[in-house]
C-alpha cells in the first residue's frame, strides 16, 4: 500500500498448523482486486517439501516456484515453470535466527521480481515499533537483505 498498489491476502489456518500444508495467497496488484482466491498464482514460496507438493501444480506455465533448498532436497520441479532454490533456513541459522527464514524468502522474492521496493518492505517491516526497537527487527531486516543479497549474488554467477 505504501507504493499505492492493491493488496490483499488470504490465509488458511486450520489443522495444517500442527505440521503440515499451511498456506496464505498474496495478492498485489496495481488494479483493482476482484477476488482474494487465486486458482493459478504467479509466484510460489514454499517452505517445505509438502507445501511444494501441493501447491507446485497450480502455478501457471512460465511462473516462478521459489523453494527453500535447506529443507527440501531433490524437489521434482515442472520444467515449465523457473524454479529459484534459496538455502533460506541455512542463510537464517547461518545468521542467528531460523525463525527469520521467512524473511529471508522474502528477500528473495523481492529481488527476484522487483514486485516492490526493498525500502518499501523495510519501512514496513521497522513500521510503529521502530521506536521500540529489540532483535526482532534487526533479524528481520538482516533477514530480508541475506536474502536479497543471495539472489543478487546467484545472478552475477550465472551471468
Amino acid at each position: 500500500m505504501l507504493e499505492e498498489k492493491e493488496v490483499t491476502w488470504f490465509p488458511s489456518y486450520g489443522a495444517e498448523m500442527r505440521g503440515g500444508t499451511a498456506n496464505c495467497t498474496v495478492i498485489i496488484s496495481d488494479t483493482m482486486i476482484g477476488s482474494p482466491v487465486v486458482l493459478n498464482p504467479d509466484i510460489l514460496v514454499s517452505m517445505n517439501k509438502a507445501s511444494l507438493d501441493k501447491f507446485q501444480p497450480r502455478v501457471k506455465k512460465h511462473g516462478l516456484v521459489f523453494y527453500d533448498l535447506s529443507l527440501i532436497k531433490d524437489p521434482a520441479v515442472r520444467d515449465d515453470v523457473l524454479a529459484v532454490p534459496v538455502p533460506a533456513t541455512e542463510i537464517a541459522s547461518s545468521a542467528g535466527n531460523t525463525k527469520s527464514a521467512n524473511m529471508v524468502m522474502l528477500g528473495a522474492v523481492l529481488a527476484g521480481t522487483g514486485l516492490l521496493k526493498r525500502s518499501s518492505v523495510l519501512k514496513v517491516i521497522e513500521g510503529p515499533t521502530k521506536s521500540a526497537g529489540g532483535n526482532g527487527i534487526r533479524a528481520n531486516t538482516n533477514s530480508l537483505l541475506k536474502g536479497i543479497q543471495y539472489i543478487e549474488d546467484t545472478k552475477g554467477k550465472n551471468r
